[in-house]
């Protein structure tokens, strides 16, 4: 591009000194030698304005003066180098760009070059058991829990999670799912529960185990931030005043409801099903169910029937409008580790040994 530009400040030039009656021997030292940053400072200016000038001038005096500066132009170029012209012509004439410099990218190492973007945010040991897996490969029940407690090594003891896609749509109001279940071997975890109700019930609450019993003054301490319990269980007479916390509770899963088994008057038999290892569970939008069933420290034989329980809840409770195929997929996991799918064919006909 320097070779361009000083070819056309050579050419302005020749036509600035025919314009002014100059010879254009004046503007050889200046065509001649190579253009700098302080000449070019000095002529471009110039140089511009003549040549709008030069541009009126042929409008308004005819062809004689337009033959002068044709004459006088070609001897300007005639003066320019034979290798300026040609590259005036490869570069702005044929329209060719320079060549694009060549960058040096630093090979990626470590996590950053693993394939997949969700392992580069991993720790370390989970990068580690994943491999003691196969990603895509389905394993029957029994030997899935088996290499569910290998992979599970963390320091506390995990909680074993099921992940079950059902092939149901929540967004109509025949396909959704919301129910409970009575895990056999109880879910290891020490539940806290609050129960609102009022009157007689008050010590009905206390004597079968609650942590936490109130009536309206519960109420108020919830909508003031108050939320130290894992399941709140209310009475029916109670309702009416518990309906302002829905924008609270809701969004937390813990607004009381007839079909989750946490409104009733029976508040002592709740109590103890809650405390013994009751499970609510519903689908997530995506038709997805998540259902806690045990802890790592479990045996398998624990474990598997735990599962099984909740598998049967769900086969149990299936919405009057999914149609076909029920059962997308299944998989197991735990806390801290990496899922295992499971066959579903295999689950579904599962008979554990004593039932055999």
């Amino acid at each position: 591009m320097a070779t361009a530009s000083s070819s056309l400040m050579m050419t302005q030039a020749a036509s600035s000194a025919v314009r002014h009656n100059h010879n254009a021997e004046d503007a050889i030292p200046f065509l001649s030698s190579k253009p700098n940053f302080r000449t070019t400072i000095m002529w471009y200016p110039r140089l511009v304005l003549q040549s709008r000038g030069t541009r009126r001038n042929l409008r308004s005096h005819g062809n004689v003066h337009c033959r002068n500066l044709l004459v006088s132009t070609a001897a300007a170029a005639a003066m320019a180098s034979e290798s300026d012209l040609i590259d005036a012509v490869d570069e702005e004439v044929a329209g060719q760009p320079p060549a694009a410099p060549v960058v040096y990218t630093k090979p990626k190492t470590g996590k950053a070059a693993l394939p997949l973007k969700r392992d580069r945010t991993r720790s370390k040991r989970f990068l580690e058991i994943q491999k003691l897996r196969e990603t895509k490969k389905e394993y029957d029940l029994r030997t899935a829990i088996s290499l569910l407690k290998e992979m599970a090594n963390s320091k506390f003891v995990e909680t074993v999670e099921s992940h079950l896609r059902l092939n149901i749509d929540p967004k109509y109001n025949d396909q959704q799912l919301r129910a409970t279940v009575s895990l056999p071997k109880g879910t290891g975890q020490t539940v806290r529960i609050a129960v609102l109700t009022q009157g007689e019930k008050f010590d009905e609450a206390k004597n079968a185990g609650a942590e936490i019993v109130g009536g309206e003054d519960l109420i108020q301490q919830i909508k003031e931030g108050f939320m130290d319990f894992e399941k709140l269980i209310a009475s029916p007479d109670i309702m009416p005043k518990v309906a302002s916390l829905g924008k609270i509770l809701g969004p937390r899963g813990l607004m009381p409801n007839p079909k989750a088994g946490t409104v009733t008057i029976n508040i002592p038999q709740a109590i103890a099903e809650f405390k013994k290892g009751k499970v609510e569970y519903r689908a997530d939008k995506t038709g997805i169910v998540h259902i806690p069933f045990g802890k790592f420290d479990f045996s398998d034989e624990d474990l598997i029937e735990n599962f099984l329980a909740a598998v049967k809840s769900i086969e149990t409770n299936k919405p009057s409008g999914a149609k076909g195929v029920y059962w997308k997929s299944a998989h197991i996991c735990s806390s801290m580790g990496p899922s295992i799918r499971l066959n579903i064919r295999d689950m579904l006909d599962y008979k554990s040994p004593a039932n055999a």
